[in-house]
């Protein structure tokens, strides 16, 4: 299994005004987004508050009903927030030398490690929630995914809506983060993240209307 997945667009396209200094990320299958989601679902919680997202596309199977049910509702929010908030922040290349430089098991290696990943709902409950049936479902995303990946460039949701893309990045935009969630759900993430839906970002119209509304910011 993919634990995630980055792809950059950092190169001019040829025949199109696709600024030569552009470099645009989308983050489409973050493990810690897609672990949280999943969570919701398998587990029957239905947590509330303001900017949670909609339900999956493929909703996985009810499990059952988790030991502590107060608890999971009272910190998904939470979590989903500090997450969303993390996955917006563009990876320092300097982090992995660093990380290359400590020890094995020490402090300042699970620090580094901490700071690069980010935070997950395992480090607050631990592994409980995970049982085989996500690593079924997260496999079946996996290949879904693979098997509608645009076979170019040209072909990428970036280039058909390039006209709306050039000024939201010019305001800042460095960073797409999508997820795999029903109809529309558009956020801006801190000055540089658009969070959106799978659905938003394959549709160009869509896709374009969530870039202005960056632009607009």
């Amino acid at each position: 299994m993919l634990e995630g997945r980055c792809d950059a667009f950092d190169h001019p396209m040829e025949g199109t005004p696709w600024p030569h200094d552009m470099v645009i990320s989308v983050d489409n299958d973050s493990y810690q987004v897609l672990e949280l989601l999943w969570i919701r679902e398998a587990w029957g919680l239905r947590p509330t508050g303001d900017g949670l997202p909609p339900l999956l596309v493929d909703p996985p199977a009810r499990i059952g009903d988790p030991d502590d049910r107060d608890a999971w509702e009272g910190a998904w929010p939470e979590v989903w927030e500090d997450i969303v908030s993390h996955a917006a922040v563009l990876v320092e290349p300097s982090m992995f030398e660093e990380l290359t430089r400590t020890a094995d098991g020490s402090k300042e290696r699970a620090e580094l490690i901490r700071r690069l990943h980010g935070p997950t709902w395992r480090e607050r409950f631990g592994d409980a929630a995970f049982t085989e049936e996500y690593r079924a479902w997260a496999e079946a995303r996996f290949r879904a995914w693979r098997d509608d990946h645009p076979r170019s460039l040209a072909e990428s949701p970036e280039r058909r809506s390039l006209d709306a893309l050039i000024p939201a990045w010019r305001m800042g935009l460095s960073k797409i983060i999508t997820i795999p969630c029903r109809g529309e759900h558009t956020r801006v993430i801190g000055g540089s993240a658009l969070l959106m839906t799978d659905a938003t970002r394959k549709d160009p119209d869509r896709y374009a209307a969530a870039l202005e509304t960056f632009a607009r910011q």
